[in-house]
């Protein structure tokens, strides 16, 4: 059919759109454009943006038959209480058919304190699980086969240290580090715009950054060495487009740190990772990572002159939306998740977390993971939406939309290019006030009833108190310091003193990798929060100062 015939049924179904408008008033707030047609995606070129999986631009997926011969990692984020306690969760959850595991901290580990600070105190084990040493890793492993599991870890600023953890575990079980298998997410930019967990100032952070990059492109090839996080950044407020926008804008950043390292791009960029959130409006989340793929091979590409065609892949580790799950009506969680499930697989991801019904109250209960990771496995394998490569190609909305939030990408990236680069936007709080602006947006169309939240702002019942919800007691801490303090007494503190004088010269060395030094530390079993002390000690703390 021509345009032109598509242009003229076009005007005549209008026409007939206002007599049904005056029969049946369409609802208030509504996106404007209410159908979409071949026309809106005539100026799309199939073979240059679309194209075919596992080809450049990637639109269509980094695979060329996705799912057809393996699913994603069902990947169960967990973590909580002590080693001992989590070990038993990963356990479970292994058995129970995960594929992968992703670890949560507690938030001292996060921001490089041990258990027995004074400002750890009643945050041990709260949010994730304490790690004070290799001891503390040595339990959180035990009985599970690091040549065999695939290992997310969600830390940041002392990313370098729980690394170089994990690589000693492996060693001590026989595994070699060149066959390690996992992530670290490693993305502090993200931590100075949206999360906060951050110690260092930006330029050693980056430092530490490119020095993992390094140490692992020789000795831990299929390791993921950055997980580049855009959940996050959608958890604070922003849109979709802002998600991606400053995610990619932030993997430029580490790309050229790289760079200016002197690293060549195509020894490293293949196993940058990146990190969506799947959040409630699934087709919108479909077109996101499509757009996604397009946008980060486009840089990979034409800015950085990538050769290899997996450095100009987009990997994208999934997890559904947290800020989506209510405290109200929790069961209503278990269908945001199913269908937040539903927008990453058709999206294409490479591996995916579900949260569970609870987590808007407290850390899940074993029976709510259960729920969350048999939602992946209906998917997988009785939905049909695994069955078939980028199903909602073709889509006139899908292929419009992927378009439109390219476009507005590409305007954010062009913007913070103005600024001089991601670093400079966080610094000067062009990124922060973005994401605030939209959070503010969100929460206001909430409250005046402009966006229905079921349960919250619509349809309300009264509840009586939740139940079963699972706590960690005090107790954990106490128990954890007085670990800490056995195993000092026991370890070789004159070979921790030297490790650590030796790790402090290397800080203070610019041209110095501190990955060996960080690993040789680590396996004196000195502690988290003693390698961040030295090396606060020379690259001083980050303190957040926003000019808005």
């Amino acid at each position: 059919m021509s345009n032109e015939k598509i242009q003229a049924g076009l005007e005549k179904y209008n026409a007939s759109v206002e007599k049904a408008i005056s029969r049946f008033p369409e609802r208030p707030h509504l996106p404007e454009q209410r159908l979409y047609t071949p026309l809106d995606i005539k100026d799309t070129d199939y073979a240059d943006e679309i194209g075919f999986p596992g080809m450049y631009p990637y639109t269509r997926g980094v695979q060329p038959t996705m799912y057809r011969g393996r699913f994603w990692t069902m990947r169960m984020y967990a973590g909580f209480s002590t080693a001992a306690e989590s070990n038993k969760r990963y356990r479970y959850l292994i058995e129970s058919g995960a594929t992968g595991l992703s670890c949560a901290f507690d938030l001292p580990t996060q921001i490089g304190y041990d258990s027995d600070d004074a400002i750890s105190e009643g945050e041990v084990g709260k949010v994730g699980v304490a790690i004070d040493s290799l001891a503390d890793m040595e339990v959180l492993f035990d009985k599970i086969d690091l040549g065999k599991v695939s290992t997310s870890m969600t830390i940041n600023a002392p990313a370098s240290v729980l690394l170089a953890m994990y690589i000693a575990v492996a060693e001590k079980q026989g595994v070699p580090a060149d066959q390690l298998k996992g992530t670290i997410q490693n993305d502090i930019l993200k931590e100075y715009a949206a999360r906060g967990t951050y110690i260092f100032p930006p330029r050693p952070s980056m430092r530490l950054i490119t020095n993992i990059f390094e140490y692992c492109s020789k000795n831990v090839p299929k390791w993921n060495t950055i997980s580049i996080s855009g959940y996050h950044i959608r958890e604070a407020g922003s849109t979709a487009s802002q998600e991606i926008a400053f995610t990619i804008a932030d993997g430029i950043a580490y790309c050229e740190a790289a760079i200016k390292a002197g690293l060549h791009i195509d020894d490293f960029a293949g196993r940058l990772s990146f990190f969506w959130n799947a959040h409630n409006n699934v087709l919108e989340e479909v077109a996101k990572f499509r757009a996604s793929r397009r946008v980060w091979a486009k840089v990979m590409k034409e800015r950085f002159h990538a050769e290899k065609p997996k450095s100009m892949m987009l990997r994208v580790h999934t997890q559904t939306a947290g800020s989506m799950l209510t405290a109200q009506q929790p069961n209503n969680n278990i269908v945001r998740v199913a269908l937040q499930t539903a927008a990453a697989v058709m999206g294409g991801t490479q591996s995916l977390h579900t949260n569970s019904r609870d987590e808007a109250l407290a850390l899940p209960t074993e029976e709510s993971v259960m729920i969350a990771l048999r939602t992946q496995q209906i998917v997988a394998y009785e939905s049909g939406l695994a069955d078939v490569i980028d199903p909602l190609a073709g889509s006139y909305y899908v292929e419009a939309l992927t378009n439109k939030i390219e476009k507005e990408a590409w305007e954010y990236i062009n913007k913070i290019d103005e600024i001089g680069g991601a670093v400079a936007a966080i610094e000067k709080g062009y990124i922060q006030k973005e994401i605030q602006d939209s959070a503010y947006k969100w929460q206001m169309d909430v409250e005046s009833g402009a966006k229905t939240i079921v349960g919250v702002n619509k349809f309300q019942v009264e509840e009586e108190p939740p139940k079963g919800l699972l706590k960690v007691d005090a107790s954990v801490g106490v128990a954890q310091c007085e670990r800490l303090h056995a195993m000092k007494a026991k370890r070789d503190n004159d070979a921790v003193k030297a490790a650590l004088a030796d790790l402090k010269a290397a800080c203070q060395d610019e041209n110095e990798n501190l990955m060996p030094h960080i690993l040789k530390a680590v396996h004196t079993y000195a502690t988290l929060g003693e390698i961040c002390g030295v090396m606060r000690e020379v690259f001083g703390e980050y303190e957040a100062h926003v000019n808005l």
